[in-house]
């Protein structure tokens, strides 16, 4: 995967943040969500970067190869708005002072983050297949929580989920999966899916997307009422269970300056089973949006 990728871990405060990073152009920065890694991006980046971006796949504080700390007292260190800190240095650290910004899932709920604490930073963001925090924990109606249950049993205390995970990782995370909207193992990549299953028995990984869980739940709920001034696009899948339980245009429509919505055929997981789709709109996306860098 990422051939022809540079490969590194950045520290960033406390913490070191794993990247691999090509092309050469408009910065774009591209997060992954639960239960994946970065390899999440590795049949969509090395597109992009053809297309004439300089792409950087990281992975989130607690997931894959960046480093997993353990949570503090008031869960802050797990924060949205600490990964999305995060996210901020290694793309310093990088030499980007203004960048494109894209997420799936978690990532994209660190996008939204980053988007709305440092706005001078994103030229575009791209958010894919969810919809607001505050929205998500505001509705609780049975057919959400029934979809969206690994929310409450992740953010359970520890050490009671991350000892039920281990005792068999592949049936958890396989549970999430293949179970969140129209996807199956032949949905995807079987090298990408092999970097998934590494991290998934990795306990301090597990601990992580825990952590990762308890502070959503905690601490970040702060974006409401606020609207992101860069230009914005909401995908998502057309068969998952976000676009059956929401209208997800409507829910981005009072939060964003400029919104853009598009649907993808798949369900939550269209990134690894459509990348032919994502990458056509991301490209065409970026095209409407070109921006300068800002100088050094």
């Amino acid at each position: 995967m990422f051939e022809g990728f540079e490969s590194g871990r950045i520290a960033v405060d406390s913490v070191e943040i794993a990247y691999v990073a090509a092309g050469a152009g408009e910065p774009l920065l591209m997060l992954h969500g639960f239960p994946q890694t970065k390899a999440l991006w590795a049949r969509i980046a090395p597109e992009l970067v053809a297309l004439g971006y300089r792409v950087i796949c990281a992975d989130l504080r607690g997931y894959g190869a960046s480093d997993k700390p353990p949570a503090g007292a008031d869960l802050t260190n797990y924060s949205f708005r600490a990964m999305a800190a995060d996210q901020l240095g290694l793309m310093k650290a990088l030499g980007h002072e203004r960048f494109h910004l894209a997420g799936h899932d978690r990532g994209a709920r660190v996008a939204h983050r980053l988007a709305l604490d440092h706005p001078a930073v994103v030229a575009s963001v791209t958010l894919m297949d969810i919809v607001p925090t505050a929205v998500m924990l505001g509705d609780l109606r049975r057919e959400v929580a029934q979809s969206y249950w690994h929310w409450f049993f992740l953010a359970q205390p520890a050490p009671f989920p991350e000892r039920m995970i281990e005792a068999n990782p592949d049936l958890f995370y396989e549970t999430c999966l293949f179970g969140w909207g129209a996807a199956g193992p032949q949905d995807f990549d079987a090298e990408q899916l092999a970097a998934y299953r590494a991290s998934w028995h990795d306990a301090k990984a597990i601990a992580g997307g825990c952590n990762d869980y308890r502070a959503a739940l905690a601490v970040d709920l702060a974006e409401q009422g606020r609207r992101i001034s860069a230009p914005a696009l909401i995908l998502y899948g057309t068969a998952g269970a976000m676009a059956k339980l929401y209208d997800l245009p409507a829910t981005w429509a009072d939060r964003c300056t400029t919104m853009d919505a598009r649907a993808v055929p798949g369900g939550h997981f269209f990134p690894d089973s459509a990348p032919v789709e994502v990458t056509e709109q991301v490209a065409a996306f970026l095209g409407r949006h070109p921006f300068t860098p800002v100088s050094e």
